[in-house]
């Protein structure tokens, strides 16, 4: 049985990457990458995708509210699974409810420490540093209506040094992403 997903990304596209390629390197795994969606026009992920021959779909802010255009994309796709993959935005009602238990988030810290709004990338790291974290990680999760809060499927840990950067906080945490991310969607 194939899987179909839809990585959603609002960055540089760094885990979408690793996913896409991963994928398309083992297509025996039955797992399938067929659309990037973001929400930013200059996300380098598009870019990314693009030079994949992977199709893509720009949201912006007033169709995010409701949705029409994205949700006949991703049945136009026959999408089984939504990926996100640094994307920033909260996810509405109703793409929760029409993809119940199938909208999966990494998040770069163990949750539930350090999520939320405006907890994301640089932000997490200067926060577990100030806070004298002895580790960080990741939490993958499914996705509900509110931000980092959704029932998590999986956690991994690193060990932190006292003299650790935010930097070199985060340079660790994608590793664990980079490795786990890709495990975790297939076996959903």
């Amino acid at each position: 049985m194939s899987k179909r997903i839809a990585l959603f990304a609002s960055g540089t596209g760094s885990n979408a990457r690793v996913l896409i390629d991963r994928f398309r390197e083992h297509p025996e795994d039955g797992v399938e990458v067929v659309l990037l969606v973001s929400n930013k026009s200059t996300a380098g992920a598009l870019m990314m995708a693009a030079e994949r021959g992977l199709p893509t779909l720009v949201v912006k802010r007033a169709d995010w509210t409701e949705g029409k255009e994205l949700l006949r994309a991703l049945d136009a796709l026959r999408v089984d699974l939504i990926v996100l993959a640094g994307f920033l935005w909260l996810i509405p009602a109703y793409l929760v409810q029409a993809y119940p238990n199938k909208i999966v988030n990494i998040h770069p810290a163990l949750l539930p420490k350090y999520g939320g709004k405006g907890m994301y990338g640089r932000h997490v790291h200067e926060a577990v540093k100030a806070a004298g974290e002895v580790e960080s990680g990741i939490t993958i999760h499914y996705v509900d209506e509110n931000y980092d809060e959704g029932s998590i499927i999986y956690q991994a840990a690193v060990r932190l040094d006292p003299e650790d950067t935010a930097e070199q906080i985060a340079e660790r945490v994608l590793r664990l992403e980079h490795g786990n991310y890709w495990r975790v969607v297939y076996g959903l």
